[in-house]
């Protein structure tokens, strides 16, 4: 070990050393988690990343992602400058142009094609990272568009827009103070190991832990006391079966049924379908385990459930499966209690901060009066009647039929076109638009397809304003200077409203005065936010309360938590759609999407530690932790298919397309249930999911659970 070397590790850099400590945030995975970094700095450039001790969260701990963000930030195909295209699209044949010129080439097209076509005709999207959210919507607003779109079409809307259907709001567990934990679809040490920490603290008080998953986790294996271990895409007909238990025991919390329950005389009858042998046939849960869970969960209250964004509504049937989940936390007296549920109130990018933020007023003080509806809100009347956002899910049929109306332009902040079904639809689609930029830190393939691209920050090479929940809330610096001639994508947003003229002061002004206006009433500065250590704690901020839905009554059409669902009913007789129920019935999704020869049950997505969807495919050291994409299966299934550890299978569904794959024998998951990680170009799951393969409801597409023929390829 070298001098420099040791002086590192002790945490010891200073003059002698020309390494200086300096602090910034991890903005890779979803923005409630995102850690506090400790970034060693030399010569301008990242030596070292290190976890910030106390830091809100965190606290000093990294996950595998966050311990590479050196290696991300620094990644060979960084965009290093503004561009237009010369060849063809896709070619990926560009010149370097200036940032005037890139702002003029954007302004000059889309207000030609507003005069031409309407605002309507351009679709304003954004994926990772969701810190420029709030901005990009007031962009499209201003514009005089609600074709605003975020990657939340296929990811946490779905889970968002269950729980407003059936409580009016949103909720989280309040796991410290549970006496039991029921964790659904919930695998923290692969995604959330903030997660973990907290149910293993929860155990070690004598909490009882319920994990519900289709494969053997680290969580079932470490924490549960009981592992239901369920077929892919049968949540609701589980959560059916337990309440049908709960009910006919007479376990359910009575008085909170009988006070804030709309719809349980036709919720029980719907239930009481889903005896335990039916329940057992369906899931393929033991009957006795799917009982002690249930007396468990009635019996051992309060309880708190956690499930991730979308392991449940990844299925055709997941928006209504997710609903039943509700339910069964509804008819226990879960919601609004100590130990149990806790509205969430999101004020600034998804986060429940404990203080209030003006983010509604920033973006909706300007939204359209007037327009068409936005993308997919004709296909989805229950996303559209719950999300402020286009259906993105829907944007390839609309750019090609050009029905109800034409898209004629792109704005791309961070667009992944992987995130999509039938990937390759999305990228012909967007061949076919007039004018398309892109933003994005990276040589992707949607960049390889714009007219214009542009090069963005990490979060390392710019200040952010960021809320913790807890009441937290911080103003970073940058780490390094911004690499090469990239920009910050909140000042690009700025840049392109000045240049196309936008009746928008505020905007206008830039991004500082942006952030002094959403700080202006907390009585802190940006000043004070930045040079403080850690965040700091703001004034207004108050603890969780609970109990104030039980006292004034829930946000919905009858004030009471919603088992039968007064909205979905409207929908439903307004649109003439009979394929929508007020109930959430459970339908089996198993059969669609057929494919001859099937012999699997095919779920794209589960989570590596080592990657975040497509972004950490391109860090070498991440990457080589599953260096080729490789299918998840039983040993069973590896025998009856003469495969062996490493072997190539070929994997084939109805999309019609086909990915040859590595085998991977695991004892973790049921024999004819097989599972793979999406975003390898060379073998993308995502290409085997058919972009009709969606939930009439949320329009998710079903990638978690999909018909599927496997065969062995070679010796």
């Amino acid at each position: 070990m070298t001098e420099l070397e040791r002086l590192i590790q002790a945490k010891i850099p200073g003059p002698e050393t020309g390494i200086e400590v300096r602090h910034g945030i991890c903005d890779i995975c979803a923005p409630g988690a995102h850690c506090g970094l400790d970034a060693y700095v030399k010569d301008g450039r990242i030596i070292k990343i290190e976890g910030t001790e106390g830091f809100p969260g965190s606290n000093g701990k990294l996950c595998t992602k966050g311990a590479a963000n050196r290696e991300y930030i620094y990644r060979e195909d960084r965009l290093k400058t503004p561009m237009k295209r010369v060849g063809e699209r896709g070619e990926g044949r560009f010149e370097a142009i200036s940032w005037d010129e890139a702002y003029e080439t954007v302004a000059d097209r889309l207000n030609r094609i507003k005069a031409e076509s309407g605002p309507d005709a351009v679709m304003f999207y954004t994926g990772y990272s969701k810190w420029l959210r709030p901005w990009l919507h007031r962009l499209a607003y201003s514009f005089g568009t609600l074709n605003y779109a975020t990657e939340s079409s296929s990811c946490f809307r779905a889970t968002q827009m269950a729980w407003s259907t059936v409580t009016g709001d949103n909720y989280g567990p309040d796991t410290p103070h549970c006496n039991t934990f029921l964790g659904w679809g919930c695998n923290g040490y692969m995604s959330a190991y903030q997660l973990a920490r907290g149910i293993e603290a929860a155990k070690a008080r004598g909490a009882k832990i319920i994990i519900v998953d289709p494969r053997l986790t680290h969580t079932a294996r470490k924490v549960a006391d009981i592992h239901l271990q369920l077929h892919p895409g049968t949540d609701g007909a589980l959560a059916l079966g337990m309440c049908r238990l709960i009910v006919e025991n007479g376990w359910y919390d009575k008085e909170f049924v009988g006070q804030h329950v709309h719809g349980f005389d036709g919720f029980k009858e719907l239930a009481s379908h889903y005896t335990l042998e039916k329940t057992e046939e369906i899931t393929g849960v033991p009957a006795e385990k799917i009982y002690e869970a249930a007396r468990i969960y009635a019996t051992n209250g309060p309880a708190a459930t956690y499930s991730p964004s979308a392991t449940i509504t990844h299925h055709i049937n997941g928006y209504n499966n997710m609903r039943a989940v509700i339910a069964l936390q509804a008819i226990c007296g879960n919601l609004d209690r100590p130990g149990g549920m806790r509205p969430l109130h999101p004020t600034y990018i998804y986060t429940d901060c404990g203080f209030d933020m003006p983010e509604h007023e920033f973006i909706h003080s300007r939204r359209p009066k007037d327009g068409h509806n936005c993308v997919g809100g004709e296909r989805f009347p229950v996303w559209n009647a719950l999300v402020d956002e286009a259906q993105a899910m829907d944007l390839p049929r609309q750019i090609e039929e050009g029905k109800p109306y034409p898209i004629r332009a792109l704005l791309a902040f961070g667009m992944n076109h992987r995130m999509f079904p039938e990937p390759e639809k999305m990228l012909r689609a967007i061949d076919k638009l007039d004018f398309v930029m892109a933003t994005d830190l990276f040589d992707t393939e949607v960049v390889r397809h714009a007219d214009i691209v542009l090069p963005v920050c990490s979060s390392l090479e710019r200040s952010e304003l960021k809320a913790y929940p807890g009441g937290f809330l911080t103003c970073t610096e940058p780490v390094i200077d911004p690499l090469y001639e990239s920009r910050n994508d909140c000042e690009v947003i700025c840049g392109l409203a000045k240049a196309l003229g936008l009746d928008d002061e505020l905007l206008c002004a830039g991004y500082e005065e942006t952030m002094n206006w959403f700080v202006r009433d907390l009585g802190v500065t940006l000043k004070q936010l930045r040079k403080a250590p850690l965040p700091i704690k703001v004034q207004s901020a108050h603890p969780p309360v609970f109990g104030q839905r039980r006292q004034e009554g829930f946000p919905t059409r009858t004030g009471k938590v919603e088992l039968y669902s007064e909205l979905i009913a409207g929908i439903a007789a307004e649109k003439g759609r009979s394929d929508l129920n007020p109930l959430p019935d459970y339908r089996s999704s198993q059969d669609v999407s057929p494919v001859d020869g099937a012999n699997a049950t095919l779920v794209i997505g589960s989570r590596l530690p080592n990657a975040i969807h497509s972004r950490f495919h391109g860090v070498s050291w991440a990457r080589s932790l599953r260096p080729a994409p490789a299918v998840d299966m039983s040993p069973s299934d590896a025998r009856n298919l003469g495969v062996e550890e490493g072997g190539k299978v070929r994997l084939t569904t109805a999309s019609g397309s086909s990915v040859v794959v590595s085998a991977h024998i695991t004892g973790t998951s049921n024999p004819g249930e097989m599972y793979l990680y999406h975003g390898y170009a060379e073998a993308d799951g995502n290409s085997l999911i058919p972009a009709s393969h969606l939930d009439p409801y949320s329009g998710f597409p079903g990638y978690r659970q999909i018909a599927c023929r496997v065969e062995r390829i070679g010796d």
